[in-house]
């Protein structure tokens, strides 16, 4: 997975009610083009990036999923070792997209403490979008933005 912040878009916030907040654009053709010379040569990269119930999705599809995969990488800093099929993308009762978290990816959410994992897809002009948004599951103290005022100085002593 991408380092965070690579494309200047992403990565981990240090406190507060955020574990950190991800985006990831994906231009639809150059992904078709990409697993259609894949799948000439085995599927070895669909295999990787998708597990077998998102591998068989139109390519439009499967770029917002690709996106989906980046962003959740990018909101959670991503270290390396995460596995592209540990991030999945799920769709509610109403169609609503929403990440399934599992192995290496659920892991290291719940070493930086998140809670809610939010998701918005979107495809338009040939580019599929995704944004994540990490919550934490308890809220860190927030630092002051102003540090306390120190104790007044004793006035010194006139002889």
């Amino acid at each position: 997975m991408t380092p965070a912040g690579a494309d200047g878009a992403g990565g981990a916030v240090g406190g507060g009610l955020l574990v950190g907040v991800g985006v990831d654009v994906v231009d639809v053709d150059r992904f078709t083009a990409v697993l259609a010379r894949d799948d000439a040569r085995g599927g070895a990269l669909r295999r990787r990036l998708f597990d077998d119930d998102e591998a068989d999705l139109a390519p439009r599809s499967l770029a917002a999923r690709f996106a989906a995969k980046e962003a959740v990488a990018k909101a959670l800093g991503a270290p390396p070792g995460l596995r592209w099929r540990d991030a999945r993308v799920r769709r509610g009762e109403h169609g609503a997209p929403s990440l399934e978290l599992r192995g290496t990816v659920a892991d290291l959410a719940a070493r930086l403490g998140a809670g809610a994992v939010h998701l918005s897809l979107s495809h338009d002009g040939g580019v599929a979008t995704a944004f994540v948004v990490v919550e934490r599951a308890q809220p860190l103290p927030a630092a002051p933005l102003v540090p306390p005022p120190s104790p007044p100085s004793p006035a010194p002593e006139v002889p």
